[in-house]
Formats: C-alpha cells, sequence, structure tokens
C-alpha cells in the first residue's frame, strides 16, 4: 500500500503543479509549449519504466502474476504506448467537442484539466474491476478479446464526422436534468441569471467529455489487461499516459488534418490485441512482439498520414 500511496501522491502533486503554477494564469497554449509539455510527460512515463524495475527487482510491490523486472519493463511499456496511441482517438473527439460548443481556446485547458482528474478516478475504478474479472473468470478474457475486434471493426467502418456532441444522448440528457446558458463568463462553470443558477458551455463541453473518456476506456482497459493482469502496471501505465493527453491536444488539435490514416494504425492495434486476448491461452507472444506490433503501426500511421497526398489537396 505504501508504493500505491506514494505513486497516488505523486500524481496529486503533477497535479497541483499543474493548475497552481505552470498554468495558474489562464492563457492560449501555442505549439511550442505543447510540444515541450509532451516531452517532458513522455519523459517522466519512460523514467518510471526504472522505477517498475526497481519495484520488481527488489520485491517491493506484490508481484500477482510472477513477473521478472525485465517482463515487467516490457509490459509497462507496451501497456503506455497502447494507451498513448489510443488516446490520439480521444484527441480527435475532443477537438469536435471544443468547437461543437465554442469554447474559446483560453480557456480549453483547464476544462481538459478537471477532464483528466476525472477520467483517473473513473479509470481507477474500472482497472479494479477489470483485472478482479481476469483473476476471478478466466473465460472473461475472450469477452475483451471479441469487444476489441468489434470496436476494430467499428473504428474500420465509421465516419469521423458523424458525432455530433449537441446531438448526442448525454447534452440532450443534461438539457432536462440542468438548465444551460449559451453565455461564457471567464473560466466560469455555472453562472447565475436572475436569481438562476445555469450550466455555461464549459461545464457542458466537460460533462461530455468525461462520459466520452469512459467510453474510451473501455476499448483501452481491456487492451491493457490483454498485456498484463498486474495492477500496478495497468493502473501506472494508463495514468501516465493521461496526464500527457492535454499537452498532446494542444500539440496536434492542430494538425488533425496531417494524421488522416492514425485511424487505421487504432485499427491494427485493437485487432492485434483483440486476437492476442482470444489466443491468449493456446499461444504466448513474447512482449516484444506486442511492442514492436504497436510501434510499427503507430509510426507507419503516421509516416504514411505525411507522406501520401491527400485527395483532397488535388482537386
Amino acid at each position: 500500500m505504501l508504493v500505491w500511496g506514494s505513486f497516488i501522491g505523486l500524481i496529486i502533486i503533477f497535479l497541483a503543479l499543474d493548475l497552481g503554477v505552470f498554468h495558474k494564469h489562464e492563457h492560449v497554449i501555442k505549439s511550442k509549449e505543447a510540444g515541450i509539455w509532451t516531452a517532458i510527460w513522455v519523459t517522466v512515463a519512460l523514467s518510471f519504466s526504472g522505477v517498475i524495475y526497481w519495484l520488481f527487482s527488489n520485491g517491493i510491490i506484490d508481484n500477482p502474476t510472477a513477473l521478472t523486472p525485465n517482463d515487467a519493463v516490457l509490459k509497462y511499456l507496451t501497456g503506455y504506448l497502447i494507451e498513448l496511441s489510443l488516446s490520439v482517438d480521444n484527441v480527435f473527439v475532443i477537438a469536435v467537442i471544443f468547437g461543437a460548443f465554442k469554447i474559446p481556446a483560453i480557456y480549453q485547458h483547464r476544462v481538459l484539466f478537471w477532464g483528466i482528474l476525472g477520467a483517473i478516478v473513473f479509470r481507477a475504478l474500472m482497472i479494479v474491476f477489470g483485472v478482479a474479472l481476469i483473476t476471478k473468470f478466466d473465460w472473461i478474457i475472450y469477452v475483451f478479446g471479441v469487444f476489441l475486434l468489434y470496436t476494430a471493426f467499428k473504428m474500420l467502418r465509421s465516419d469521423d464526422n458523424e458525432f455530433d456532441p449537441k446531438n448526442s444522448f448525454v447534452f440532450r440528457r443534461l438539457k432536462k436534468l440542468y438548465p444551460i446558458t449559451s453565455a461564457i463568463n471567464g473560466h466560469d462553470f455555472f453562472i447565475k441569471r436572475m436569481g438562476v443558477y445555469a450550466a455555461t458551455p464549459l461545464f457542458v463541453a466537460l460533462v461530455v467529455i468525461e462520459l466520452t473518456d469512459i467510453l474510451f476506456a473501455l476499448d483501452s482497459i481491456p487492451a491493457i489487461l490483454a498485456i498484463t493482469a498486474d495492477p500496478f502496471i495497468v493502473f501506472s501505465s494508463n495514468i501516465l499516459a493521461i496526464l500527457g493527453l492535454r499537452s498532446m491536444y494542444f500539440l496536434i488539435s492542430r494538425m488533425l488534418e496531417k494524421f488522416r490514416y492514425i485511424n487505421y494504425s487504432l485499427v491494427v492495434i485493437l485487432g492485434f490485441v483483440g486476437l492476442k486476448m482470444l489466443f491468449s491461452h493456446h499461444i504466448e507472444i513474447p512482449e516484444w512482439v506486442s511492442l514492436t506490433v504497436i510501434s510499427v503501426s503507430l509510426v507507419g500511421g503516421i509516416i504514411s498520414s505525411l507522406l501520401i497526398p491527400d485527395k483532397k489537396d488535388k482537386k
């Protein structure tokens, strides 16, 4: 429990420094600043693999799946890369939500901060639940595998323009439950007009982003559980990837059109992980193979997006 408490305490310190020190004064986050923060978060996450090795080599943390220190590091890195890859798809949706509710760029970091905080709590609960299911029921891994394959198929067939936040079930229900105003009053989530409190577009965007992230977690949590059922590795790799999501959003949200083939990378990753879960009791795939497939898929999607001309540009 000391290790878990220390890790959670470290995350709280990171979040407090983020909002209370580095982003105390609201400002529009430019690509250069976002790039620096993305590099910092990625460096922190990769450096944490050394902590994973130290914890497992010295037996400081419970090791329910009997991992060697090297295997633990490989599984941590693979899990982190999976979550980071799937977060790219999340960036696309966040950009659509901010655009739909006309959230000014200066307040987007504040909305994402509270969104990330909620995501950490919800994902922690989902990880505990998912690990418990896999530990208690071996056959649940087949359910997760089929679900990931179905998600990959849906992603392959989906249209990026089909999601409209203002027509979503969440937004329609929220309008019935609480008064909503289109007015934006600084960074306030609620304002009082004529004696009545109403939710601003910032709060509406926060709720939609939060619930959308839960839907994304239904893909990413089973995907990481396909790599390992060790709760600390699953939790730490997932949370450290989420912490870098804000800076990643501000870095690549302005370049979304350039990454038009990244969706196919995610399809390959989800398909591979789904098949790995289905055959997990029959074929043992080395962790370096998983790491290679995920890395090559992600890099391949980025390179293809940059090198292959867009058909729209030819017209």
